[in-house]
């Protein structure tokens, strides 16, 4: 029989120095699962180290997409699952060989379905499972904590974003922006010592990103994502489609607040009638759009936005950005952080916390009452 750990004792295991660990992210746009090292002692980051990614093939996302919006129980749910503890513990053996090697595992594992409102939300994917194949600690079940303390449970990755901007010496608050199948942002302020302090960090989801574009691409054109954005640039915006978009009773939500992956689905619908060239254009106008409603949230304009995930690659979308934000935006990449893998170095920088019983979440992030360490510990070790 698989054991769990207490935090306390993985604490004691692990000691009090940096440590690398592994984080892996499946994202909402199901494209695959990133794994990334990271030295870290769950305060600053020290280094970061190998990663990889292994896509999921079409196949494998058609099995996914059929779990979306379903719940442990589901007969949808057991199949895709074994999909995602079978490529994240290949990917992870695959890291695990090289060196430094890992002392930790951050398993986030694919999100099916979020209702923090009704107080539950669903990852599947056994972190005991991985624990067990790989003999390595796993630190997962991230977001259940938060939302039985009245939390959103997302987005969970702005403390690393205030570690990050630590890292890269950032002086003034900036925001991160992460487009993934949804699209977060992390408003940080880097002078503010601990993540978890009431003026250090404010993040919230801010509305769709790429789900849309490349749930449009595969219903119309039988492929997975618009490549750069090429489809979407060639395209234009319809304006007053993006206008009502904008009259979504989330936005008028204050943050902290997170989505559901298809909790604009109407987006498919107001789009139909358009070419599309103009359907993805105006997309990704949307997902723009939503980001600048969401800045006016910010305690202060950001000196910057720093855009991290797979959106900053859809041209579309980045010409959208800045055209529409009155803040400089800029592809993470350029700070020379790797804007492919942040969300994995998150969960590996999270799984670090979690072992040694800092929080993960706070008011400000998340909307739990106080500062929270989610997070539940497996070892492969057996009675």
């Amino acid at each position: 029989m698989l054991r769990t750990m207490s935090n306390v004792a993985l604490k004691e295991q692990l000691g009090r120095a940096p440590i690398w660990a592994l984080g892996m992210m499946s994202g909402t746009s199901l494209d695959g699962v990133d794994g990334a090292l990271v030295q870290t002692d769950g305060h600053a980051i020290h280094a970061f180290g190998p990663h990889g990614f292994i896509p999921y093939s079409d196949v494998q996302r058609q099995v996914l997409s059929r779990a979306l919006g379903h719940w442990p129980g589901d007969p949808e749910v057991e199949p895709a699952a074994e999909i995602v503890e079978t490529t994240h513990a290949t990917l992870a053996a695959r890291l695990m060989r090289g060196d430094p090697a890992p002392a930790l595992l951050g398993f986030h594992g694919q999100t099916f379905a979020h209702d923090p409102r009704g107080g539950r939300t669903h990852q599947a994917g056994d972190g005991q499972v991985l624990a067990e194949v790989l003999g390595l600690p796993v630190v997962w079940d991230f977001r259940s904590s938060d939302v039985e303390l009245g939390g959103e449970g997302a987005p969970l990755a702005p403390f690393f974003h205030h570690a990050c901007a630590r890292f890269i010496k950032a002086d003034a608050p900036l925001a991160f922006l992460n487009l993934g199948g949804v699209g977060n942002l992390t408003w940080v302020d880097p002078r503010v010592d601990a993540p978890e302090a009431a003026n250090a960090c404010l993040a919230f989801d801010t509305g769709p990103a790429n789900a849309p574009i490349n749930d449009l691409m595969q219903a119309r054109l039988g492929c997975a994502q618009d490549e750069r954005g090429a489809l979407a640039l060639s395209g234009a915006a319809d304006e007053p489609q993006v206008e009502a978009f904008l009259d979504h009773a989330y936005f008028h939500r204050m943050p902290p607040k997170s989505l559901d992956r298809d909790q604009f689905a109407e987006l498919a619908r107001r789009v139909a009638q358009l070419s599309n060239a103009d359907a993805a254009r105006t997309l990704a106008a949307c997902a723009a759009a939503a980001v600048a409603r969401g800045l006016e949230h910010c305690p202060t304009p950001p000196s910057r936005v720093l855009v991290t995930g797979g959106g900053r690659h859809n041209g579309a979308i980045m010409a959208e950005l800045r055209n529409r934000l009155s803040v400089p935006v800029e592809d993470i990449d350029d700070t020379g952080l790797n804007g492919d893998m942040l969300e994995a170095q998150a969960f590996g920088y999270l799984a670090v916390r979690v072992a040694r019983g800092l929080p993960t979440s706070s008011p400000t992030t998340t909307g739990v009452a106080a500062a929270v360490g989610g997070g539940v510990i497996s070892t492969g070790a057996h009675d």
